[in-house]
């Protein structure tokens, strides 16, 4: 072999080996972008949720009273929120991508707490709770039963925001309704598409994210469409 050859076969292999090298070392800041994004997401969500509820309990304890606040809803919510976090217990998902829930559960049973407790009936809160805690062994039974629940809970999620919205067009009038609250609720929402997609890609959840999502978005809008001025709403 001469030695043009052999120089020449010398640097195709430095050309591979430094393409080889360029390919690596893309995989590895890909990998670590997704790494943050997914770091972001999560922790941004969880501190999101951990401040989420605090201003109405703060407005209950300072008022001295519930008015304003639906039991129902709570109920509903909590509800949804017990299913949630059921569900993605009994599929193994990663704690960091459902760690909000137990964050919200206890904040709404503050809530519902406080709500029983200036009306004067803090004893019926027991059945309740009572109920909400055989769920969470009830619901862990069977594949099949966990399964219809987390799709039964995103109908009623989409609902009680429709019904929201419902309540909007009719009043024409946002009132205390904080456009904040349901923008944190949309971010929230698209955060978790992103770490749902980025780790275990379960559908159902997915979709009740998308849902959920257009969902926020729309009464936000909405919210922000009816809020009329301090000056004339007095």
């Amino acid at each position: 072999m001469s030695a043009w050859a052999v120089r020449s076969h010398g640097w195709g292999r430095g050309r591979c080996a430094g393409r080889r090298k360029a390919s690596a070392l893309a995989t590895l800041c890909l990998l670590a972008m997704e790494a943050a994004l997914l770091w972001f997401c999560n922790w941004s969500t969880l501190t999101v949720c951990a401040a989420l509820k605090l201003p109405q309990i703060h407005a209950q304890l300072a008022a001295r009273s519930a008015r304003g606040v639906s039991l129902s809803s709570l109920l509903l919510e909590l509800a949804g929120f017990l299913v949630c976090l059921r569900y993605q217990y009994y599929y193994g998902s990663p704690v960091l991508t459902y760690l909000e829930y137990p964050i919200l559960i206890v904040q709404d049973v503050v809530l519902l707490l406080c709500v029983f407790h200036f009306n004067g009936d803090m004893k019926q809160a027991a059945p309740y709770l009572a109920v909400f805690a055989a769920s969470w062994f009830v619901l862990g039974l069977h594949q099949g039963v966990i399964d219809v629940a987390m799709n039964l809970c995103t109908l009623v999620s989409a609902a009680s925001k429709l019904a929201q919205l419902q309540y909007l067009w009719k009043a024409q009038d946002s009132g205390t309704a904080s456009a904040l609250t349901w923008g944190l609720s949309a971010y929230t929402s698209a955060a978790r598409i992103v770490t749902t997609f980025m780790t275990t890609g379960d559908l159902t959840v997915l979709t009740r994210f998308v849902i959920m999502l257009a969902l926020n978005i729309w009464v936000t809008g909405t919210v922000l469409r009816y809020r009329k001025p301090r000056s004339k709403a007095e």
